[in-house]
């Protein structure tokens, strides 16, 4: 993979891949904690969802009267972007529309992602721009996976922890759609300690939102905490048995089961004005 983007601040150190303005390695202390791709398991480490979450009903994009093939999670993730600007704690990185990406999705855009180590702390945030003249719908969501267990914290029983102290109903995707029946949370009193056998089910995911911010991590040790900006849903996902752990903040989500398969009509979709944009950021703070 060439022209990787490289940035340092204290003792945390990032590197982005132009394809799909992807995370390769988040480092703290040089010690990893960015899923490193396996592909005996899964060979993502932080794509970026555009434009759709999710996978497209029956593998096809309806919009109005437009129909076109699209993969799981849009085509944003297999796209190269042009590096716009760097600096030694910074990189932002640009996609705009093509023939190829009018061809599946028949709009004029701008998607900007930066990524950046502001005093001990990733911050990851995306623009979408409607630079042409028709509404735009849309969906955005951040897929990172992060290491299980943590450096340094072999053997230890794991958890992801709500600021909020919620808890959350479950959705479980039925067919690659959404259904509207709701399980009980996993989660007591903002707490839920992980398994490798809850992930057999596929993702865990909470349509009603997890709040703004969390923490993933063991008890007393090793710990990532993360806050979300306009960034409503939120889904865990792994491999079962897989050594990470995705956690995927979103807005908008899969196509609504029994329901309409237009785009703009999904759970969470936004619909943008011409010269209209909309931001949406995390933020990661480890403690190792």
């Amino acid at each position: 993979m060439t022209d990787l983007v490289t940035l340092a601040d204290a003792d945390l150190t990032l590197t982005v891949a132009p394809l799909g303005a992807e995370m390769q390695s988040f480092r703290k202390a040089g010690r990893e904690l960015l899923w490193q791709g396996d592909a005996a398991w899964w060979s993502g480490r932080a794509p970026i969802l555009f434009p759709i979450v999710g996978p497209a009903p029956e593998g096809r994009i309806r919009i109005g009267e437009f129909e076109a093939e699209m993969g799981q999670h849009g085509f944003a993730r297999r796209s190269t972007f042009a590096l716009e600007e760097v600096t030694a704690t910074s990189c932002r990185h640009v996609l705009t529309d093509t023939d190829t990406t009018r061809a599946q999705y028949p709009f004029a855009f701008r998607l900007t992602v930066t990524h950046a180590l502001e005093g001990g702390t990733l911050c990851v945030s995306a623009e979408v721009a409607n630079t042409g003249d028709t509404p735009m719908p849309f969906c955005l969501g951040y897929h990172p996976a992060f290491a299980w267990p943590l450096p340094g914290a072999e053997g230890l029983a794991h958890e992801v922890t709500l600021a909020n102290g919620g808890e959350p109903a479950l959705a479980r995707i039925d067919g690659g759609r959404l259904p509207e029946t709701r399980l009980p949370s996993p989660f007591t009193k903002g707490r839920l300690t992980l398994a490798h056998d809850q992930f057999e089910a596929d993702a865990m995911i909470f349509p009603e939102g997890a709040g703004a911010a969390l923490g993933y991590g063991t008890e007393g040790g090793p710990r990532l905490d993360f806050t979300f900006e306009n960034l409503p849903f939120l889904a865990l996902w792994q491999k079962p048995g897989a050594p990470f752990l995705c956690v995927e903040p979103w807005h908008g989500m899969h196509a609504p089961l029994g329901g309409s398969a237009q785009l703009a009509d999904r759970p969470g979709a936004l619909t943008l004005a011409p010269d209209a944009a909309a931001r949406f950021g995390y933020t990661v703070t480890p403690h190792l």
